[in-house]
Formats: C-alpha cells, structure tokens, sequence
C-alpha cells in the first residue's frame, strides 16, 4: 500500500509542506513527534501529525489509521483528528466528490441506452455492478449502481452522459477547489488508484457533508438493496457494500448509520467515511487505511462514532469544515491565519435547508439493515473474473 511519489500538478503549497513533514515522521499514531507544522484548512492544529483532541478523554489510542477525522455534520466542528490533511490515495471515497459534481444535472427518471464506447475506458481490475452495452437504465439505477456496488462501469456511463471523462474529472476538481477541499486531486472520476490521485481524511469529510445536503444523495447512499436490470426484462439484487450500513462479514449494522461510501484500491488500501445519527446529532468519520484487515476501517470508524456519541460529547473544537465558496463560505487560504470559528450552518438535520422533507431523513435515521444476497449474472461473473486475471489481483471497490 502505497501513496505516488510523485508530486501532482494542483496541490497547495500546504499540501506539499504536509507530504514533507509525513515523510519523516512515524505512520502509527504512538510513534508520533510533535513538529511545527504550516497553517492548514480549517485551523493549524489539523496540519500537525499527533492525534488532535482537546477537553474529552477516553480516545482509543488503538486506532491504526494512517489518517482519520471526526466531526459534528451541523456545526462543522471538528472534534478530533490525526493527520488530517496528509494527502493519501482514496478508493471509491472519492466517488463522493463525483456524485456531488455530477448528481444534479441528470433528472432520476431520465433514460439511457448503454453503448460499448461507454464501457470502453473502465479500468482493469475496476469494480462492477454489471452494466450491459444495449441496455437501457435510469439514471437513478445508474447512481444506484455507483453508491451500492462502486460500480465503476456506472461511473464511467454517467461521465460519458455528462460530456466524457476528461470533462467530468475537470468539474470534479473544479468543485473540490469551490468546497476548499485544496488536498484533493482528481485525475480519473471513479477514484481508481492513478499517480497523483490523492484526497485527505480533512477533504473526503468536507465533500460527504456537502453530500448529504442533497436529498438525492443521501437516499443512494442509505440504501441498502434494490434490483438492478439485467438486460431482457431480468435483475439480479444488488446490496451496499457498506458493512457498517447493512452488516456483513462478522460485522453488526451501526446503529444509526446512514452512509455515506467505503473503497479499497492497492494503493489507498481500505477507506471509508460513514455518518450516524443519534440523540440529534449527526457526526461524520473518515479512516484512511488501517494496518491490516478488511473490517479494521469500519471497526475503527464506530469507535470514533460511538466516542463521539460519548465521551467526545464534551470535546473542544480543534478545527472546523469551512463552507464553499460559492455558498458564502471565506475563502481559507492555506499561507493565511488559521481558521478557529465554524462557518454558519443550517439548522435541523443533514439537508433540513435543501430539497427535501423532515420526514424523509427520519427515515434513514436509524436504519438498520437485512442481509440481501447478490445474484450477479454469467455476464457478469465472467467480466469480473477476467479483469482480475488481467490485473493481477489489483482491484477496487
């Protein structure tokens, strides 16, 4: 598991000052030294490499993570952190940024015939839900796809819908600079590992709390299973990948949990941002790439929550989401003076402002989850297996 060498075009100077100092500290969180660390998005503190958390008690010291975040969704306060802005490959999290982008230019009940050229620059090893060249879906399956499967092949039709994948891959890093979202750095809309292909546990949270503003967007993500068309008026059921959302693999659904997207490259390793609700409180978690097991970055992801929920009750801010700028959001320049005060946020739950009723987030709120069987298609499973021939076992979800 590794991040690029290389240094991207488009990251701040911060971020790089950022790589500088990760590269000659420790990666595990008792190994780390206090270092002077620049001025960061969302206040210095989140720039430093030592766990970040002020006026609570009783954070796990066990969390392997080489980078996470916690934060309140409603006031923007971030309530604990560990290397918050290093810049790490992200998975499938960045498909959140690609739904933020693209979600509201296609209307849910619009139709598209799929066309081979579609499918054409998916990359090898990708993800799946199974689209078929010839079928027709709606856009609201194609996004069903993306946020239940990672499917990287309803990624790639959208973005061709959208005007194609070059085009798309510059709105995305347009609407990360508007999110100030500075150590994001788009180079494919499907997040599948490229060089320089790099977020941060501080971005990825920034860009789900935007996210869940959207109706639209939080319905996908809270989903848990559905029927996908399989071509000839058949569908095979598809289910979230998101263990803590529906509980798999050993692992129970996290009361109150109502997303948001989980990944896993060679590269970024396992990744995830989820978000719960309880008690009125909304809090978002990101955890980039654990030590070791394929249930470490949900396991790790509750422990913060239910830190959060409890004992982080009583936290002080150590730093804030800020706003984007196109909402009202100052600009927070990374040579400025730190940012300390979080940017106004509306009241009410995730998206009480936006485009949807009280009523329909109460029902995600709390959402537990029934294992649903995937039943995948001869199509299917022989398009899986062959990518993961061809690369060698590298894959992504």
């Amino acid at each position: 598991m590794r991040v690029s060498s290389r240094s991207p075009h488009g990251l701040s100077r911060r971020s790089l000052l950022t790589l500088a100092t990760a590269a000659v500290t420790a990666t595990g969180p008792a190994a780390s030294t206090a270092v002077a660390a620049p001025a960061a998005i969302g206040g210095e503190r989140l720039a430093r490499t030592k766990v970040q958390v002020s006026g609570a008690t009783g954070l796990l010291g066990r969390l392997t993570a080489r980078a996470w975040l916690l934060a309140d969704w409603e006031t923007g306060h971030v309530l604990a952190a560990y290397r918050a802005h290093q810049p790490l490959a992200p998975a499938s999290t960045l498909k959140m940024l690609f739904a933020d982008t693209v979600l509201r230019k296609f209307h849910r009940a619009e139709r598209h015939t799929v066309t081979e050229a579609e499918l054409a620059d998916i990359p090898m090893g990708s993800s799946l839900v199974g689209i078929r060249p010839g079928t027709t879906y709606t856009v609201e399956q194609l996004w069903q796809g993306v946020f239940l499967r990672s499917g990287n092949d309803a990624v790639h039709v959208l973005a061709h819908m959208n005007g194609g994948v070059a085009k798309t891959v510059a709105e995305m890093q347009a609407r990360a600079q508007d999110l100030q979202a500075l150590d994001t750095h788009v180079v494919s809309p499907d997040g599948f590992d490229h060089p320089g292909q790099l977020s941060s546990a501080y971005d990825l949270t920034l860009i789900a709390r935007h996210g869940l503003r959207n109706a639209d967007f939080r319905g996908y993500c809270g989903t848990h299973a559905v029927d996908f068309p399989a071509g000839r008026s058949r569908t095979f059921q598809i289910q979230n990948t998101d263990r803590l959302l529906t509980g798999a693999w050993g692992l129970k659904a996290y009361h109150g949990l109502i997303g948001v997207k989980n990944g896993y490259t060679s590269d970024a390793g396992n990744t995830f941002t989820g978000a719960a609700v309880r008690g009125g409180r909304t809090l978002l978690a990101t955890v980039l790439n654990p030590a070791a097991g394929s249930n470490a970055v949900y396991e790790e992801t509750a422990a913060l929550l239910d830190w959060g929920f409890g004992q982080g009750g009583s936290a002080r801010p150590v730093g804030t989401l800020v706003e984007p700028l196109s909402e009202g959001g100052k600009k927070a320049d990374a040579d400025a003076p730190p940012v300390r005060q979080a940017a106004p946020a509306a009241a009410g739950p995730p998206g009480a402002a936006a485009d949807t009723s009280p009523s329909a987030w109460r029902l995600l709120e709390g959402a537990g989850g029934t294992v649903a069987l995937l039943a995948g298609g001869v199509w299917v499973l022989r398009r899986r297996r062959a990518a993961a021939a061809a690369s060698g076992g590298r894959h992504r979800r």
